[in-house]
């Protein structure tokens, strides 16, 4: 059996998908093996690799996991993401996720839980076989520790959507052996907190840069982490938390703008994320960003347009921060680096652009676009956790916990980044760092509702509490014979 060597080499990314950064047009990459597939006898490592590089592959290629279908459950939800594009393009989703009309036969849910459901199947293949080995290699120990991470992961994103989900832990070989109840969530987190518990024992700080993007340690506790604070366990949130942070793998970037770019791709701030190439003659993408970009004409068209900030959004930042500039993209104003002006929108005469706001974050540079000949955004990496998201989790569990002064200091490591002075950490600052920090991310629908804010902030849009969890889709009920039951008052 070959033997991994773990190198401590400046990585601190994970996720993803499959396939990492090969090159093109004189990009000097050519030592970086793609996730996704085998990179055959040239690097040492454990015996399952092709299993586990399926599994990243899988992260980036499952539609609901990290495509279109993930804006609209994750994004669309909160206060401050609206649906935009032109108003008869998915108007029926639009008023799904904006307006809280989920019915459990809606595509996008469906393929959020298939999506998630088919990554945990092949990990518990990849787990099962691998102990059925007696292999006790470390290269085997890190294959089997990579797919518990990710394992674990898929769970979590499936406990804050619908709740109550079945726990499967089967090799799958015939579709009768998917079929399981629900757990409660405290079953639920149990297995989370067992599978990433045991997987940062075996997983490296770092990998080797031939292999950005592999499970770590940091990555196994950043989602402890995660789990814990929702749970509200503040103690052990704090603790992952702090192991995170005291690893020495990760830095905030010290733009903020940075982070966006492809020049972000595996940076010292990501800790989940998804690798994403485009290049000749493979590309390795998915819709994810396009479904985001400035929906325009020309050089305009950069994509479809939905998940726009809302006016509500835009309120709320204090002035002079830089994170405005960085995440709020207006008609008829500058690009975000001040390369290209914006068409008018509809505040403007003689409107081209429909609408009057756009997502920033999925925004790429003109010279970017005329590198791959492509208008649209499939080259930037999806940042699914940032070190940022672990240091507001340090701040909040550390308040929580009494410890306001640790608190503070956490808190105003963000606000200085992006210009901001230095305060003493409240809970209500704390909700509104979270806010702007990940705006037109993926937190804010899930903060307010572990918050309990939900009703309060979402009710106008129609929310009701049965709205904190989707429902479970019809056809994952049809397929359990009466097993899985609906999620209350859907």
């Amino acid at each position: 059996m070959r033997k991994l060597k773990f190198k401590h080499i400046v990585i601190a990314a994970f996720l993803g998908t499959a396939a990492t950064t090969t090159q093109s047009c004189g990009e000097d990459w050519l030592d970086v093996k793609p996730l996704g597939r085998s990179v055959g006898d040239d690097v040492t490592l454990g015996g399952f690799e092709t299993k586990a590089f399926g599994l990243y592959a899988s992260l980036r290629e499952q539609s609901g996991v990290s495509d279109f279908s993930y804006v609209w459950t994750h994004c669309i939800r909160a206060d401050d993401n609206e649906k935009g594009s032109t108003v008869t393009d998915a108007a029926a989703d639009g008023t799904v996720f904006n307006n809280f009309g989920y019915v459990a036969t809606n595509s996008h849910i469906k393929n959020n839980w298939t999506g998630h459901y088919k990554i945990i199947f092949d990990a518990n293949s990849l787990i099962n076989v691998a102990l059925a080995s007696g292999d006790t290699s470390s290269g085997t120990l890190a294959n089997i520790a990579e797919a518990k991470a990710i394992r674990g992961f898929c769970f979590f994103e499936l406990r804050r959507d619908y709740g109550e989900v079945p726990v499967n832990l089967k090799t799958i070989v015939n579709p009768i052996d998917e079929i399981a109840p629900k757990k409660t969530i405290a079953e639920v987190d149990a297995q989370i907190i067992k599978d990433l518990t045991e997987a940062a024992v075996d997983l490296p700080n770092q990998w080797p840069t031939a292999y950005l993007g592999r499970a770590t340690k940091g990555m196994a506790n950043a989602v402890l982490a995660k789990i814990y604070l929702y749970q509200g366990n503040y103690v052990k949130a704090l603790e992952h938390a702090e192991l995170v942070i005291n690893s020495g793998v990760y830095q905030l970037n010290t733009s903020y703008d940075a982070e966006f770019t492809k020049a972000g791709n595996n940076s010292k701030e990501s800790i989940l994320e998804v690798q994403k190439t485009y290049d000749f003659p493979t590309k390795y993408t998915n819709n994810f960003y396009e479904s985001q970009g400035v929906r325009g004409s020309g050089t305009w068209d950069l994509g479809w347009g939905f998940n726009v900030p809302s006016t509500d959004l835009i309120a709320a930042y204090e002035t002079g921060d830089l994170r405005k500039k960085t995440t709020i993209l207006t008609s008829g104003g500058p690009d975000i680096y001040n390369t290209a002006t914006l068409p008018a929108g509809p505040n403007n005469p003689n409107p081209v652009l429909a609408q009057q706001y756009w997502n920033g974050k999925a925004y790429t540079l003109p010279s970017e676009r005329t590198f791959y000949a492509q208008n649209k955004n499939h080259w930037e990496n999806i940042k699914l956790i940032r070190y940022a998201d672990i240091i507001l989790i340090a701040a909040e569990a550390a308040l929580q916990s009494g410890n306001a002064g640790k608190a503070t200091t956490y808190l105003n490591m963000i606000r200085t980044r992006v210009g901001l002075p230095n305060i003493t950490a409240t809970l209500a600052a704390i909700k509104h760092e979270r806010r702007i920090e990940f705006a037109m991310e993926f937190e804010r629908f899930y903060d307010l509702v572990r918050w309990g804010d939900a009703i309060t902030v979402l009710s106008s849009k129609g929310y009701q509490d049965k709205h904190k969890y989707l429902p479970i889709p019809q056809d994952a009920i049809d397929k359990s014979q009466g097993v899985l039951v609906q999620n209350p008052n859907y």
